[in-house]
């Protein structure tokens, strides 16, 4: 009779570590095909219900397909024309922003020469030579920008074809997962495909009316306070809330720069400042509660270790798609049974310190 072998825990611990490494390598390699798949898949979970409901209405298969698409492009489309108008208004002001900009660090490296008893020209040589590294950086990475660029360009060329060809095709997709973990999985891989539909469903949606609510807010607040650029500034800092934790600070600095160069007391980057973490805490309380929440938890430790996991990964598109990439994850770590620890671990149910230490004694006595 044929015995199981089992591997010392050192040659278990390094074949896990050299597969994840070989996973990381592979995703790395590939992001140029992953991430316009990644992005095709959550788009085309969002725009299924429209999909189904023109089908509904006895409309061919490919014609709903094409009308939901058609009309998502046509919002992204208006949304990308008035960013671009706005943009091309901050291009024409940028001359004076970078003159102003100019004066303010003069006077602050005058203010630092008096304060730290340092000569100016010491100061003024040292970030001439920190510029000029920086140039030197810049100019040897212009190819490798230029390729990210251009395959950023194809994949969103690529985008309405993998869509389209994803929600065409979703029956067969579906079929194929159930049948890849068997017949007597089938009923959990389709509860696992349900509530992975229903998370990403939820989350996008609540995102971009939690985008459209942020837009509003940020808006106004810089329109009451005067900043130049409000509205423009206000979609950014509303973008890149998406992004948790760290979206919201490179939102709140880039009106706090604007008022402090255009505006004649450093106090309206103060203002800002209040404005902006008086608006977290209404999104943070209110906003993501009950609009954009999921029955998938997250906690905060992890939100910002896969953050910044994903970014080093795949760049700012990771990113974005680390979080409903990690609820994806804890799914399916929920479902399987030697999984549900990690699963747990993801998520943000905190144990009492009380049944922690009831544990602990129930062991001690054993």
């Amino acid at each position: 009779m044929e015995k199981d072998i089992q591997l010392p825990f050192y040659v278990r611990a390094s074949l896990f570590f050299v597969g994840l490494y070989a996973l990381i390598s592979m995703l790395s390699i590939a992001q140029g095909i992953i991430i316009p798949l990644v992005f095709s898949t959550f788009l085309a979970i969002v725009l299924h219900p429209v999909v189904h409901l023109l089908e509904r209405m006895k409309i061919n298969r490919v014609v709903a397909i094409s009308i939901a698409l058609i009309l998502s492009i046509l919002v992204i489309a208006s949304l990308g024309t008035f960013l671009v108008s706005q943009a091309s208004r901050f291009s024409e002001s940028w001359p004076i922003l970078v003159e102003k900009f100019t004066e303010i660090v003069n006077q602050s490296i005058s203010w630092a020469s008096g304060y730290f008893d340092i000569s100016s020209e010491k100061i003024i040589d040292w970030i001439a030579k920190s510029k000029g590294e920086l140039i030197n950086i810049n100019s040897s990475s212009i190819g490798q920008t230029l390729v990210y660029v251009g395959s950023g360009v194809f994949g969103l060329i690529l985008l309405p074809v993998y869509i389209f060809m994803i929600l065409f095709y979703q029956p067969l997709i579906l079929e194929f997962f159930r049948r890849l973990f068997g017949s007597g999985n089938r009923k959990e891989v389709s509860a696992i495909i349900t509530e992975t539909k229903t998370v990403i469903q939820r989350y996008i949606s609540g995102l971009f009316i939690e985008a459209i609510i942020m837009t509003v807010l940020n808006s106004s607040v810089l329109l009451i306070l005067g900043i130049e650029y409000a509205i423009l500034l206000g979609v950014i800092g509303a973008i890149l809330n998406v992004i948790p934790y760290i979206g919201g600070i490179v939102a709140v600095a880039l009106p706090m720069i604007i008022a402090v160069v255009t505006k004649s007391s450093a106090w309206y980057a103060v203002y800002v400042l209040a404005g902006y973490y008086f608006i977290q805490l209404v999104d943070n309380n209110y906003i993501v509660p009950k609009i954009v929440a999921s029955k998938v938890k997250i906690n905060a430790l992890v939100s910002i270790i896969v953050v910044f996991a994903f970014g080093a990964l795949w760049g700012i598109p990771g990113m974005f798609v680390s979080i409903p990439l990690t609820a994806i994850i804890k799914l399916i770590f929920d479902h399987i049974e030697p999984l549900k620890p990690w699963g747990f671990l993801l998520g943000d149910t905190m144990p009492s310190f009380t049944d922690i230490k009831f544990h602990l004694t129930k062991k001690a006595k054993k």
